[in-house]
């Protein structure tokens, strides 16, 4: 964010911290209003149905996928990894693509894809059936996450991205907790019904609640400021609206490619059920049911929403991202390290609460997307390719980090994978107040790279006027 704009956010009225509408013109705010409930719903709605995707596979697992397709060792590993491979190397392509393809048109056809390969997984069986599909479902969701994150970006000022951005996180966090409620009526209610296990109805019921929330993205998902059409959703001077907004902050539409142009696993929160599940009575049966196994651990959940909404109103109040973030980061690392601290089997509550505070920096992903859109807000193209590397970046090391650091056979002890957490988080503080560094040296380079240009522009000014004098005495004699 730069001077001017953080100057003119101290100037905003006190209710525009609550919410940032409240201060605009009524045209404005009719605009914003209309923009939130078509944009943010259909963003919101697909996000929780990729969650629920995302999830269901670990639900599954526990709740007899493991047994039906004898499942062992690191397979779920290699499952996850396999729909991360295909998430990677779809994202920067996709992205790249939505500065040509009407976004409403690429982004809903990706989710269509993605539901129907969904309840697909429900007639696998085998591990190599698995990791097949769950490929492609991994590239046809790549689609999803930071393309919205970007056309977020191209619609809102600094002042509302961050709430914007995070609204939408926040059903990561939504998605698996349905997933899990899911899964136990899925369980409870359906197992054996038409020869089906529960844990396949899981992958139906969720391909089937995401195809009418992609068909209504053909009709309410805009595109961009300066390619969407007028409609019965926007006027055309709402439209014009939308770009005068974006000139003034400077974040420029699409133009030419040019050669000059060019988080994420849950790591300790997924501990918790894999916890759960190893309890066992005197017996040796399981202490807790699959119920209680998928459900307990939805508090992880319920805590990153409440996180990531904080997150997003104190970051946009404060014009700093990087405070936030390195708050987050702060909490991440501590709990990390007092869960490598803490025996797995003492101290019961004290561990049930880490777990549940594991999700500290669930939020952070949507303020630092909001970010990425500020600091390349002058080049389409760029911002584009930037916002999905970002994403990219984490998924790469999701793809086998896991496997090395929360491998399947030491769960739930895992200890090396809470002290690599607790690293990594360190590591992201160091690059935030690194960026934080060059993004005012920038911002003074451009100020004095300004003030050069306009002493330049007087002297030459100045020069003019002079020679108009001097013609003037000439005429005169």
């Amino acid at each position: 964010m730069s001077d001017s704009d953080s100057a003119s956010l101290k100037k905003r009225p006190l209710r525009s911290y609550f919410w940032d509408t409240w201060d605009k013109s009524p045209e404005e705010r009719k605009f914003l209003g209309k923009l939130d409930a078509c944009l943010l719903t259909y963003a919101a709605l697909s996000y929780f149905s990729k969650y629920l995707d995302q999830q269901n596979v670990t639900n599954a697992y526990v709740s007899g996928m493991k047994e039906d397709l004898g499942l062992h060792g690191n397979q779920l590993n290699y499952i996850t990894t396999a729909w991360t491979c295909g998430y990677v190397i779809g994202q920067i392509p996709s992205n790249l693509l939505i500065t040509r393809i009407r976004p409403s048109i690429w982004i809903p056809a990706m989710e269509v894809i993605w539901s129907t390969l969904t309840m697909v997984l429900a007639s696998t069986k085998s591990f190599e059936q698995l990791v097949a599909i769950r490929f492609f479902v991994g590239l046809a969701e790549s689609s999803f996450y930071p393309a919205m994150q970007y056309v977020i970006g191209s619609w809102y000022r600094p002042e509302e991205l961050g709430k914007r951005a995070c609204i939408f996180h926040t059903a990561s966090s939504i998605g698996p907790m349905f997933s899990g409620f899911l899964q136990t009526g899925a369980y409870n209610g359906l197992n054996g019904v038409h020869g089906l296990a529960g844990w396949k109805w899981l992958f139906i019921i969720d391909g089937i609640i995401t195809l009418p929330i992609a068909l209504l993205g053909f009709y309410i998902m805009p595109d961009l400021p300066h390619n969407t059409r007028p409609s019965k959703l926007y006027t055309q001077e709402q439209l014009d609206l939308a770009q005068r907004r974006m000139v003034e902050i400077g974040r420029k539409p699409p133009a030419k490619f040019t050669k000059a142009k060019f988080n994420n696993g849950n790591g300790p929160s997924t501990s918790m059920i894999f916890w759960l599940k190893s309890f066992l009575n005197p017996d040796g049966t399981q202490k807790y049911t699959v119920g209680q196994i998928n459900t307990y651990p939805l508090g992880i959940n319920a805590i990153a929403v409440v996180l990531t909404l904080i997150y997003a109103w104190t970051s946009d109040a404060l014009g700093s991202r990087c405070v936030v973030i390195v708050f987050a980061g702060l909490g991440n690392m501590s709990v990390a390290i007092a869960l490598a601290a803490t025996p797995v089997y003492e101290h019961i509550t004290r561990r049930w609460a880490l777990y549940y505070l594991t999700s500290f920096m669930g939020g952070i992903s949507g303020i630092i997307m909001a970010w990425a859109n500020e600091l390349n807000g002058h080049d389409s193209e760029k911002r584009a390719f930037v916002v999905a590397s970002c994403n990219m970046f984490a998924y790469v090391f999701q793809a086998w980090l896991p496997i090395v650091i929360f491998p399947q056979v030491e769960q739930p002890r895992v200890l090396k994978g809470n002290i690599v957490t607790a690293g990594i988080s360190a590591g992201m503080i160091f690059f935030a107040i690194t960026t934080l560094v060059l993004q005012k040296r920038d911002a003074r380079r451009k100020k004095r790279n300004q003030q050069s240009a306009d002493t330049l522009s007087d002297g030459v000014a100045g020069i003019e006027l002079d020679e108009d004098d001097t013609s003037v005495k000439k005429l005169d004699a």
